[in-house]
């Protein structure tokens, strides 16, 4: 069956300055064929996910190797979701082989636990622990990656806080996501003991038994973005995906890693979008100024507000999705904190007609869907984002650099989008 829903990975808290929404635009670079196989090369596949007889459309996977630090004890998950919405690696525990297990944190005696909640209401808990990880040739020495577990207590109220627990392959519909979004960490500053106050309900200290309390943890030990631990290749990734005329079956692609580090990887005519200070930009649609827009590989499909195209029915097979009467072709416009502009162009099929007539696709350019409800007003801020989700990948080379990285030779300082 088809994962007919609106299935959004951008994490709540992102870091200090970085509340991860959702966005993305149009620009200058659409070469999309995959450059090579070099050691900074990653295959990407969005073929359905690893959950068997289920359909998770629109979703770029990957497989990612893990290894006790410092050891050739190393394991191999397929199934991981890429996502440039969130930060860093989270596995799901039972992804990983009877009896393979990585080092947990502590933190005077205690358990450290990662929390991170998404935009859709879902959470995810376990074990903060330390691993190096291996993507394509490159590694990632010594990374804190989150495992995700439920312990033999009960998970802290702040971090379900009514949610949805995501902690099998049912729920998350991958064996894990990998986090390639524009911060080096998941959390900055927000949660290091520098900040003084309380502590954000993103990491906590827990007993045996449990008494969970809220911890702060150094920038330096928090679930890290991997590609910024790399020797070199560390200043962001490149997504290269085909393009898509409507429907495929499946896609193959590339996760380029670095930017303008190697042949392969050069910006090349790409315009930068610099973001603002919640790692965000704009974009202008139907005369309404989205300002708090971004773009996410984790988002399975368009999501922005428009009240005028009827959304698909509560009950139906694509909850969540528009539904309109024909195939509509729409623009926006998306602009930059440094003033760059570019027009995308798109369109927004019926997702049910779509669902029912694809015979198992995993693609779609057209999918898309409302975003939080209603339109973007001063009472409905939620509103006012459009994120730009998989199907803007599909013909594009879409560049995400990482803040504080250094950058390509007269591009601006990270973070930003480029494509």
């Amino acid at each position: 069956m088809v994962s007919a829903q609106w299935v959004s990975r951008s994490l709540v808290l992102a870091s200090v300055t970085a509340l991860f929404g959702l966005l993305a635009g149009c620009g200058g670079s659409s070469n999309s064929t995959p450059h090579g196989n070099g050691n900074n090369v990653q295959a990407i596949a969005v073929n359905g996910g690893p959950v068997a007889n289920v359909l998770y459309a629109n979703a770029a996977f990957t497989s990612v190797v893990v290894c006790v630090p410092g050891s050739s004890n190393c394991a191999t998950v397929g199934g991981v979701l890429v996502d440039t919405g969130s930060v860093g690696l989270r596995l799901l525990a039972s992804a990983l082989p009877p009896g393979f297990s990585l080092p947990q944190a502590t933190q005077n005696g205690n358990g450290l636990y990662n929390c991170v909640s998404f935009v859709d209401g879902s959470f995810l808990w376990g074990p903060l622990a330390t691993a190096d990880v291996k993507l394509a040739g490159e590694v990632a020495n010594g990374a804190d990656v989150h495992i995700i577990q439920d312990p033999g207590f009960q998970i802290p109220t702040q971090c379900s806080n009514g949610g949805t627990d995501e902690d099998s392959l049912a729920g998350l519909g991958a064996n894990g996501i990998l986090g390639v979004g524009p911060e080096p960490e998941d959390c900055g500053g927000a949660c290091d003991p520098s900040e003084g106050g309380t502590p954000p309900p993103v990491y906590f200290a827990c007993g045996t038994t449990g008494n969970c309390q809220g911890a702060f943890v150094p920038v330096g030990q928090q679930v890290v973005q991997p590609v910024v631990l790399f020797p070199g290749d560390n200043n962001g990734v490149l997504i290269q995906l085909p393009a898509v005329n409507g429907v495929a079956a499946s896609v193959s692609g590339a996760m380029i890693f670095g930017i303008g580090t190697q042949s392969n990887n050069q910006l090349g005519s790409a315009t930068v979008y610099t973001m603002d200070n919640f790692d965000n930009f704009t974009t202008n649609f139907n005369g309404a100024a989205l300002g708090s827009s971004f773009i996410d590989s984790g988002s399975n499909g368009l999501f922005f507000p428009d009240t005028a195209i009827p959304p698909c029915g509560a009950g139906s097979i694509a909850p969540g999705f528009y539904c309109p009467a024909t195939l509509l072709n729409l623009s926006a416009q998306n602009v930059g904190s440094n003033g760059a502009q570019g027009t995308v162009n798109f369109s927004v099929d019926n997702a049910v007609n779509l669902f029912q007539s694809s015979n198992g696709a995993a693609a779609y350019s057209n999918l898309a869907g409302p975003n939080f409800g209603g339109s973007c007003t001063p009472q409905n801020q939620g509103a006012c984002s459009f994120d730009w989700g998989l199907p803007f990948f599909y013909g594009r080379n879409v560049f995400t650099a990482i803040d504080g990285q250094g950058v390509p030779m007269g591009a601006p300082a990270g973070p930003w989008w480029a494509y």
